[in-house]
């Protein structure tokens, strides 16, 4: 059968109409997601319940919820975590007060950060050191970009959100400059405010290998290559998830002509697809791949579904745990 022209309508006597599923690969949990939630796990499991996160470990739902169920108790600050609990921080990384404050108290802490956050966190430190004055490519109020600024005093760090403010955002000139970026971005959006950058100051510093992660390229990538035979697109993810909202974005620019977010299989309407050939599906960072299985389990329920899986990368890194986690 061919791809492109899938049968619509299913064969006489009430068959199920035929879809075609692209599946996007990679997909899903990202090394820095699994490390963290195994973070929270073995806590538990060493320590014993609860254990107390601060923020949402990932910005996922289901995951947060199965965490809860183990014993993971989620705050947003350190004051309301007792003297004598664990805690740990998420995978978006934390300020400096955090951890700093956290020792003030005494309190027995684990930092899940993500290792390609951490690294964001240090390029910031020796741009700093260098007295370089930073721009930050990012999303106001997000988890990783609070995290990042807070690396650093106040007033060392300009947040650039878009082009037009790459244009005309007042910077301070009398240092050098440097430029770092959140690492859940859009590639192409981040590539137009970095040439924006560069175009007003030429001399700014960029990172040597650039700031978005692996998974964050490899997932986008993903879904270019399947938007244009695609007519509808289904995201797994979260509507606070950087990335699982990029991939929305993503799969509309890239020619899809209708791209939507759903956080389990239970939220999708399989209606959406009927009169279509060809339905692709990607999840977000922070999505386990259960939660496909849901959405084509709900497409199943209406269509005859034939899946093609479409693979741009393999993934293989993997990220240790803390050293207080590994084992004996």
């Amino acid at each position: 059968m061919d791809l492109m022209t899938p049968a619509r309508t299913g064969t006489a006597g009430g068959a199920k109409p035929r879809l075609t599923v692209l599946l996007a690969g990679p997909r899903g949990f990202c090394a820095g997601v699994d490390r963290a939630i195994k973070i929270v796990e073995e806590a538990i499991r060493r320590y014993g319940a609860p254990v107390y996160v601060r923020h949402e470990i990932v910005h996922n739902r289901f995951v947060v919820e199965s965490l809860e169920r183990q014993g993971a108790i989620f705050v947003e600050e350190l004051d309301e975590v007792p003297d004598d609990a664990p805690v740990v921080f998420s995978a978006h990384g934390v300020p400096k007060s955090v951890p700093a404050e956290a020792s003030r108290r005494k309190l027995f802490y684990l930092d899940a950060t993500c290792p390609l956050v951490s690294k964001v966190h240090r390029e910031a430190e020796h741009h700093f050191a260098r007295d370089r004055h930073i721009l930050l490519i990012g999303h106001a109020g997000h988890p990783e970009v609070v995290g990042t600024m807070g690396q650093l005093p106040p007033g060392a760090v300009t947040l650039i959100e878009d082009e037009q403010q790459a244009r005309e955002a007042p910077v301070p000139t009398e240092r050098p400059l440097a430029f770092i970026t959140q690492t859940t971005l859009s590639v192409d959006d981040t590539a137009g405010i970095v040439s924006a950058l560069k175009d007003r100051f030429p001399d700014i510093h960029a990172p040597a290998k650039e700031d978005i992660c692996y998974a964050t390229t490899n997932r986008q990538s993903a879904v270019k290559a399947i938007a244009p035979r695609a007519e509808l697109m289904v995201v797994v993810g979260a509507p606070n998830s950087s990335n699982s909202v990029r991939l929305v974005e993503v799969a509309q620019r890239a020619g899809c002509p209708k791209a939507i977010m759903v956080q389990r299989g239970r939220d999708l309407d399989p209606g959406l697809a009927d009169g279509l050939g060809v339905v692709g599906i990607t999840a977000g960072a922070s999505a386990p791949e259960v939660l496909v299985e849901e959405v084509l389990a709900r497409l199943r329920e209406r269509f005859e579904v034939t899946i093609e899986e479409v693979v741009v990368a393999e993934e293989r890194i993997t990220f240790k745990l803390p050293a207080g986690l590994q084992p004996a």
